[in-house]
């Protein structure tokens, strides 16, 4: 026998829960129609009158806490001035995202790598004028020469591990766990003396694409 109450309504009510896509999509067009209203220097309740909808429904859709109508979309984009489709801007963007599990970074060799210095890339974006890449760098005994790098963009550097004195141009810098450099990746650099190994560091590129 079915019981009655709250919590069968709820089960019987297939709209309860929003997917996690469609609350996504309903804060990204709220954001937009927010960010649209405030570029104008309106008010809820000056939108709300222009696009005749109540100022309630309209706070609703600004903090995407409900899914609005076409007609709604269509009357906010003409008292607004925009098209329809710009609501959708902010969601049809690709936002890239890489996730790596501990140790699982693709180890690869970077031009100028000697023995005994693995590279694990961490992430790397996809899109956009700025290309991001994340190492995590592990130097052991059996460590060759020292490489020297020289490479457009910037370059963040963060000790996780050992004690190493690292070469940026005619300066170095005794590098030891939560010490930080962030350098021009155009003048030569690399680790210069090993004091303590094995030495683990964070390495961040960024620079133009084009580059």
């Amino acid at each position: 026998m079915l019981k009655t109450g709250k919590k069968s309504e709820e089960f019987q009510n297939p709209h309860r829960e929003a997917t996690a896509e469609s609350r996504y999509l309903e804060e990204a067009i709220g954001r937009e129609v927010k960010r649209f209203r405030e570029k104008l220097g309106l008010t809820i309740s000056e939108l709300a009158k222009a696009a005749s909808m109540s100022a309630g429904m309209l706070s609703k859709i600004e903090n995407g806490a409900t899914s609005p109508s076409l007609a709604s979309l269509q009357a906010l984009s003409k008292a607004l001035q925009v098209p329809f489709t710009a609501f959708f801007k902010s969601f049809e963007e690709i936002r890239d995202a890489t996730f790596v599990k501990s140790g699982q970074g693709l180890t690869i060799e970077r031009r100028g790598t000697r023995a005994g210095h693995q590279y694990q890339l961490l992430g790397h974006s996809t899109h956009g004028p700025v290309m991001v890449e994340p190492y995590l760098i592990t130097l052991i005994h059996e460590s060759d020469v020292f490489p020297t790098f020289q490479h457009p963009g910037m370059e963040f550097l963060y000790m996780l591990e050992g004690n190493v004195v690292y070469r940026h141009g005619d300066k170095t810098y005794d590098m030891h766990p939560g010490d930080a450099l962030f350098f021009d990746a155009e003048a030569p650099h690399g680790p210069e003396e090993l004091k303590k190994l094995p030495a683990r560091y964070l390495s961040v590129i960024s620079y133009r694409r084009e580059e």
